[in-house]
């Protein structure tokens, strides 16, 4: 079966060769932890294959995130970028390039469910990053009515054979990691010294063999990167 990069090398090493594509991946971690980094290197490796990319952003504004990620050599301003600004409550339209979009993607979650279908049957995007579903999470106060409409979320993106990453926090996943096709959490652990070390591990990946033992990673000027067992080491945070 084919696979696709992640735009980090040690990774795509965990997964046996990379993503298998047109499925839907959870990214986990805590504030700091690198996912907003791994999902922009995932969004700029299809990118430099030359494919269409979506981005939406739920949290950072798109200036920030722009000028964050510059600094690791990546920018978010190519053509083949389509980057939205997803944050709830917000009405400036950005970089928004349909007249509609942000009005739908006000309204409630199923608003911006059509509004990406939209986009997915406009252009032919091949991967799509949500940055973090968290946001998408709270501003559902019914459980019932999130997990219903993050199902038909991923009944768009299966539609459509894009390969989604969502990102979420550490203790804010649920139904998220039951349906994702694999997930991948990047942990803290402190040690005695007070030195904090970074570890990245798979712990679901459907359809293929990977790699289940945690590896380290450091966010670098390169962006992030992951070593092998024997290059584990403390790094400070």
């Amino acid at each position: 079966m084919g696979r696709i990069s992640t735009g980090v090398e040690g990774l795509d090493e965990m997964l046996q060769g990379g993503l298998i594509p047109g499925r839907t991946y959870l990214v986990k971690g805590g504030p700091g932890s690198g996912k907003t980094t791994l999902a922009v290197q995932f969004i700029m490796e299809g990118v430099k294959n030359g494919e269409k990319c979506l981005y939406m952003t739920l949290e950072e504004s798109p200036k920030s995130l722009k000028e964050n990620v510059a600094k690791f050599g990546f920018y978010l301003d190519h053509p083949n970028v389509m980057l939205i600004d997803a944050r709830p409550g917000v009405t400036d339209m950005g970089d928004l390039f349909l007249d509609d979009f942000h009005a739908k993607l006000t309204q409630n979650f199923e608003g911006m469910i059509k509004s990406v279908e939209e986009l997915l049957q406009s252009w032919e995007y091949s991967r799509v990053a949500i940055d973090p579903i968290t946001m998408m999470k709270i501003t559902l106060k019914d459980e019932l009515d999130y997990r219903r409409l993050f199902l038909r979320f991923l009944e768009v993106l299966d539609r459509y054979n894009v390969t989604a990453l969502f990102t979420a926090e550490l203790i804010s996943t649920d139904i998220e990691e039951y349906m994702a096709s694999g997930v991948i959490e990047l942990r803290t652990i402190e040690t005695s010294t007070g030195r904090t070390l970074r570890g990245i591990k798979i712990t679901k990946f459907r359809g293929s063999g990977f790699d289940d033992e945690m590896r380290p990673y450091s966010i670098t000027e390169r962006g992030m990167e992951v070593y092998s067992r024997i290059g584990f080491r403390e790094t400070s945070v």
